[in-house]
């Protein structure tokens, strides 16, 4: 059995606007109506599975931040949420992971996207075959410490649908 473990949840953003004439520069994509909608009903799952989380680490796009915003909101007790920058898309596991360990000991979720995610809990996990995370999908890691050096252990991996199910 292992010792205390720091919890991550990873959170793929809501559905969000598409790119093109109306939102041309992505960072700037909000959610949509369904998006919102749907991600409220995620939170009530993963509030269902009585999810604890410490602190909310969102990339700084928009559809990432509204994410963000609804799962604190949507938890209880609500915790709060700050922008970390390298959940923007492109940044590595290792760049992300390195800026989590100011976090050490706080159970965290982070909001970002994919194929970003899936990486990042692969990475996490040891694994060299990224994860899939569909919209408003969440994975629950544990490791023992952060930054990790080790392997982490998946305790779980839902789909947006069956976490709907659960609120």
């Amino acid at each position: 059995m292992r010792s205390k473990s720091c919890v991550l949840y990873l959170v793929r953003h809501a559905i969000a606007a598409d790119q093109g004439d109306d939102w041309p520069d992505d960072a700037k994509r909000p959610l949509t109506a369904k998006g919102i909608s749907r991600m409220r009903d995620v939170v009530a799952g993963l509030d269902a599975l009585e999810a604890r989380v410490d602190l909310v680490l969102t990339s700084p796009l928009v559809r990432a931040k509204q994410t963000a915003e609804l799962l604190a909101h949507g938890l209880k007790p609500s915790p709060p949420v700050e922008t970390l920058a390298e959940l923007a898309p492109g940044t590595s596991p290792a760049k992300i992971a390195e800026a989590l360990a100011k976090h050490d000991g706080r159970a965290l979720a982070l909001v970002g996207h994919e194929p970003g995610l899936g990486e990042l809990a692969a990475w996490l996990v040891g694994s060299r075959t990224p994860f899939e995370f569909k919209k408003g999908g969440v994975c629950r890691i544990e490791v023992q410490k952060l930054p990790p050096t080790g392997n982490g252990q998946l305790i779980w991996l839902a789909t947006p649908k069956m976490l709907r199910a659960l609120a």
